[in-house]
C-alpha cells in the first residue's frame, strides 16, 4: 500500500542540499567509538525530489547516465547496486523507521567530485534523507537524519563505515569544525580562524579513487574489533595504557592498528584543546603531519599519491599536511599560509607531473554549512 500523503497540503517538490567534507583530524577513530574532527566543504550534492502517487522510486543523477527505478513496497538489501544503492538505502532507513515516505523522483547533482575521499555518499544520502522526509512532511531531527543515513550506508550498502561522514554532512556549521565523540554523539562546534589568522586548507584531490566497498576499509575495522577483543575492551578508545596494551598483542598488524587509533585520539584531543585555547591554528600543524604518519605507518591506508601530496606540500611551506577520509586513493589537505596558498598548489601540481601521475584537482577549503532546504526555484 502506498503511503497517504501526510499532511495533505505537502509540497509537489523539495530540494535539498547536503555537503562533502573533510577531516581536520581523526582517522580511523569513528569506528573505535573516538573522537573527529571534520568539517563540511562548499561543494555538496542536490537532491531535487518530486511527488508521484505510487510507491516507486525513480531516481536520476547528472553524474551517471543510467536512470534507475524500484518498487519501495518490499525494498530490502540487495535490490539497488552502485550510486542507486545509497539512494534507495535512505528511502529504505526511513520506511523501516516508521516514516511515511513513498514514491518519488529524485534528480541528484552538484560540484562535489564522486571517489575523491570527500564523502560524496555521505552527501548523496544526507540530501535525498532531507528532500524525501520534507516531500513527506516527515519530522526529522538532525540527529535521526545523521542516524538512518548512517544505517542505510552500512546495512543496505554495505559499507561498514563510521559515523563521521553524515555527522558532518549534517551538522557542521560555517566557519567551524565539528567536535564529535562518535561514542556518545554528543558534538560542538570549533571555531577555525583561519581567515583571520592569514591561514587556509588546500584540499588535494589526488584523483587517485578510493574503493571502501572493496574490502580493506573492512578489513581495517576488522583487524580493530579483534584487538579490542584480544585486551578485554568494548573498543580501542578505551585502552588506557598504549605500551601495556602492545605488549599484550602477540600479532605485528594488530599492534600496528592498535597504536594509530590510540595516539590519532590523542591528536584529536590535543588539537581542540589548542583551537579552543586560542592559539595560533598553525600550532596544529605538526599534529596533522603526524596523523599522516600514522595513517602510512600503522594504519596501512595511505598510497603513493597521498604521500607525494602531503611530501610535496610540506617542502613547499605547509604548517602540516595529512590524508583525509578512509584512504587508499582519495585526498590530502595541507594547512598553509594564504598568500603561499597558489604557490603550495602549483608545486603540488609540479611534483605530480614529474612523477608521471594524473594532474590533482587542488583547491582551497572553506569550512561551511551543513545540510539544509533550498527555496524550489522553476
Amino acid at each position: 500500500m502506498t503511503p497517504p500523503r501526510s499532511p495533505v497540503n505537502a509540497p509537489d517538490e523539495a530540494v535539498w542540499t547536503a555537503p562533502g567534507r573533510v577531516n581536520l583530524i581523526g582517522e580511523h577513530t569513528d569506528y573505535n567509538e573516538g573522537w573527529v574532527l571534520p568539517f563540511a566543504l562548499p561543494l555538496g550534492v542536490t537532491a531535487r525530489a518530486t511527488y508521484r502517487d505510487d510507491d516507486v522510486l525513480r531516481a536520476t543523477s547528472s553524474e551517471w547516465p543510467d536512470a534507475i527505478e524500484v518498487s519501495l513496497t518490499n525494498v530490502k538489501p540487495g535490490d539497488a547496486t552502485g550510486w542507486a544503492a545509497y539512494v534507495v538505502g535512505v528511502a529504505w532507513s526511513l520506511r523501516r523507521a516508521g516514516l511515511r515516505v513513498g514514491g518519488a523522483d529524485v534528480h541528484l547533482s552538484g560540484d562535489l567530485p564522486v571517489g575523491a575521499g570527500l564523502s560524496s555518499s555521505a552527501a548523496v544520502e544526507c540530501s535525498v534523507a532531507g528532500a524525501l522526509a520534507e516531500l513527506y512532511r516527515c519530522e526529522l531531527p538532525a540527529s535521526e537524519l545523521v542516524r538512518l543515513c548512517h544505517e542505510a550506508e552500512n546495512e543496505f550498502v554495505g559499507v561498514p563505515s563510521g559515523v563521521l561522514d553524515q555527522s558532518a554532512s549534517v551538522l557542521c556549521r560555517a566557519g567551524c569544525a565539528l567536535f564529535l565523540d562518535a561514542r556518545t554523539l554528543d558534538s560542538r562546534q570549533v571555531p577555525l580562524a583561519l581567515t583571520e589568522q592569514g591561514l587556509t586548507f588546500l584540499v588535494i584531490d589526488t584523483r587517485a579513487p578510493h574503493h571502501l566497498v572493496e574490502g580493506e576499509y573492512a578489513a581495517r575495522r576488522a583487524q580493530c574489533q579483534q584487538a579490542a577483543a584480544v585486551l578485554g575492551v568494548p573498543a580501542l578508545r578505551d585502552i588506557e595504557d598504549l605500551e601495556a596494551a602492545l605488549a599484550a598483542l602477540p600479532d605485528e598488524v594488530l599492534r600496528r592498528r592498535v597504536r594509530h587509533v590510540v595516539t590519532e585520539n590523542a591528536r584529536v584531543l590535543q588539537a581542540v584543546a589548542e583551537l579552543e585555547s586560542g592559539s595560533q591554528v598553525s600550532r596544529i600543524g605538526p599534529l596533522l603531519t603526524a596523523s599522516h604518519t600514522s595513517l602510512r605507518d600503522d594504519m596501512q591506508v595511505s598510497c603513493v599519491e597521498l604521500d607525494l601530496a602531503v611530501k610535496t606540500a610540506l617542502i613547499a611551506g605547509a604548517h602540516g599536511a595529512r590524508m583525509t577520509g578512509g584512504g587508499f586513493g582519495g585526498s590530502a589537505i595541507a594547512l598553509v599560509d594564504q598568500a603561499h596558498a597558489v604557490g603550495v598548489g602549483s608545486e603540488i601540481v609540479a611534483a605530480f607531473d614529474q612523477a608521471g601521475m594524473r594532474e590533482p584537482h587542488v583547491f582551497a577549503a572553506v569550512p561551511s554549512e551543513g545540510a539544509r532546504s533550498r527555496e524550489v526555484i522553476g
